[in-house]
């Protein structure tokens, strides 16, 4: 039988508090003391709770997917006509990249650039690509709808556009990080959905 004290945390507390410390240094440059002083765990309070720093940062991926892409998931599947589901989904996703509230940029993008460190173990390297892959899945879908829809014209190569919205929203995150206005950003979205291949 294991002995100590009962926790006397709130998990889903503990755990937006970890996201938040991931989503501002990555994998990579977050260490021990950073994760304990923003959750107000122990490192053996931490460990026994969650696991290493590796399954902690798996767990809050997940989190960070469940509570905040889902919702933009949400505008881009339920908008009936495909440029405005695309254009009210990437103006979504700045608005939370620039929410002062929050760390600023994408937890997965800023994740990526630890990818290929000799510190970042292959489970999450697997998780970040998984997560970039479902996103792009989505968007292809997305656009295949549309063009069967008669909203985009044919002959369009969706793997093309598809790329430009994934890499669009890449460079959204980034700049979103480096303090670039919601503003600005949105007026980047706007001048990009410009190009869509109107089937009219």
């Amino acid at each position: 039988m294991k002995r100590g004290r009962p926790r006397n945390f709130e998990t889903d507390d503990v755990l937006d508090s970890a996201l938040k410390v991931f989503w501002e240094h990555g994998f990579q440059s977050t260490n021990l003391s950073e994760l304990t002083k923003a959750t107000g765990l122990s490192k053996p309070s931490l460990y026994a709770a969650f696991g290493d720093k590796k399954s902690l940062y798996l767990t809050v991926l997940e989190r960070y997917i469940n509570l905040l892409s889902e919702r933009h998931v949400g505008i881009l599947t339920n908008e009936p006509n495909g440029r405005q589901a695309i254009e009210a989904f990437l103006h979504s996703l700045v608005n939370m990249f620039t929410n002062p509230n929050l760390p600023g940029g994408c937890f997965i993008i800023t994740g990526t650039a630890d990818i290929g460190g000799l510190s970042v173990p292959k489970e999450i390297e697997v998780a970040l690509h998984s997560a970039l892959n479902n996103t792009e899945t989505l968007i292809e879908q997305r656009l295949l709808k549309a063009q069967r829809d008669g909203q985009l014209q044919e002959g369009t190569n969706l793997k093309d556009l598809c790329k430009l919205f994934t890499t669009l929203i890449a460079g959204l995150a980034v700049q979103a990080k480096c303090g670039t206005s919601e503003s600005t950003l949105n007026m980047v979205v706007t001048a990009t959905m410009d190009t869509w291949p109107s089937s009219s």
